[in-house]
């Protein structure tokens, strides 16, 4: 492939960063030095590239009453975009005429990625689309795509992301190279993230510790808070150890990477049983990650409260009974607390315990495993017996068939 078309070189096309200062400013009861810090990357990042369709859609489409509305100012960075794309379609069209299909291919691609850094969605998908059916290899094509995801990532248009990112595997199965395998791993584990998919994005961005190259996408330090986020909701107690507390990627990032320390802490506190301090990890991840991250504010009642339960869980599993007092010690929570959010999860067993509110104590009813073992083992017996009656039938058959 010439790298002339590798789409994935340079700066990030388009900014994310600026997507995520885009979700803060419409974020409420956000501190004001976030706010107004977002604010002015938001308008310097503007005004330097001349972004008129990110000035546009802000006051259209997100009404952002933060950022005033200048009709000059749109005019006037308007007609300066007119004037770059002219510039870069003047050697798409010498191209078309000299018959070269991959300086075409080449065209396409620079004013797609010009349209995505001043924010026009429409255009720069176009622009893409055409590039990705000119370019003559596999491996530009791919990163074409890859740009393309870029795009709605940052319009966080997560239909579109998930379909385009079928299109890239339909693409790396027919030969991608071990690069582009690695990238798609961190492409896709963040959709999976900004979904909900905690257990599918965690294998993904754990696979992706040692491998990482999608600087376009994230930095490395966030792959590693993704990847103990998600590890952290999905992976049993001991995979959580080997895979995450003692990996050698993440242990090699705490002593200068301080905003992992309340992740780290709470995936400690938990293996390690101190449920005081996991619950306060926990209130430090939501207000400093969780509600911060325009990938995972969506998620963060539902991952507390998932982690509250694992917690609960966990300690439960020790014990046939136990005081509603001392687990509340435990967890450092009163009592009230702890009654009323334990029965948020028993109604829907997602807990298996009972509460005994007259004696305080709260009193374990595990499942019977063997029982459950024996009933599906017979459920299994029955579709093996079906089956193999279809078999029988068949044989008959197609035995009656020849001697006819």
């Amino acid at each position: 492939m010439d790298p002339t078309l590798d789409s994935s070189s340079g700066p990030s096309v388009p900014d994310l960063s600026l997507a995520q200062d885009l979700f803060l400013l419409r974020t409420a009861n956000l501190p004001t030095d976030v706010t107004e810090a977002a604010q002015k990357r938001i308008l310097t990042a503007i005004d330097e590239g001349n972004m008129a369709p990110l000035y546009y859609y802000i006051h259209t489409s997100l009404d952002l009453a933060t950022i005033p509305w200048d009709e000059e100012k749109y005019k006037t960075m308007t007609a300066k975009n007119e004037e770059d794309v002219n510039v870069l379609q003047t050697p798409i069209s010498e191209a078309e005429m000299a018959g070269g299909e991959m300086e075409i291919a080449e065209g396409w691609i620079k004013v797609g990625e010009f349209w995505a850094s001043v924010g026009d969605k429409e255009k720069a998908i176009f622009a893409l689309r055409k590039a990705h059916d000119l370019s003559p290899g596999l491996g530009s094509k791919i990163d074409v795509l890859f740009t393309i995801i870029r795009v709605g990532l940052f319009f966080d248009d997560k239909t579109f992301v998930g379909n385009e990112i079928e299109n890239v595997k339909v693409l790396i199965e027919r030969g991608g190279d071990w690069d582009r395998r690695n990238r798609l791993k961190t492409y896709n584990g963040l959709y999976l993230l900004s979904t909900r998919k905690f257990s599918e994005a965690a294998d993904l961005f754990l696979d992706s510790l040692s491998t990482f190259t999608s600087t376009e996408l994230c930095k490395y330090e966030e792959l590693v808070q993704y990847a103990i986020l998600a590890a952290g909701v999905s992976l049993g107690r001991v995979p959580l150890k080997t895979k995450v507390i003692d990996s050698p990627e993440i242990l090699s990032l705490m002593s200068t990477t301080p905003s992992l320390e309340p992740l780290t802490t709470m995936t400690n506190s938990l293996y390690l049983c101190d449920y005081a301090s996991f619950f306060k990890a926990l209130v430090d991840v939501n207000d400093s990650l969780l509600k911060l991250n325009r990938y995972l504010a969506p998620h963060s009642k539902y991952y507390v409260k998932e982690m509250r339960r694992r917690g609960y869980s966990q300690l439960l599993e020790s014990y046939r009974a136990l005081s509603l007092k001392s687990m509340a010690e435990a967890f450092g929570v009163s009592v009230e607390f702890l009654d009323s959010d334990l029965s948020k999860f028993i109604p829907q067993k997602k807990i298996n315990c009972v509460i005994d509110r007259v004696n305080g104590i709260i009193e374990t009813n595990r499942p019977d495993n063997k029982n459950a073992q024996y009933q599906l083992l017979v459920k299994q017996g029955d579709v093996l017996l079906t089956r193999l009656q279809k078999y029988g039938t068949a044989v008959r058959m197609s035995g009656s068939e020849r001697v006819a």
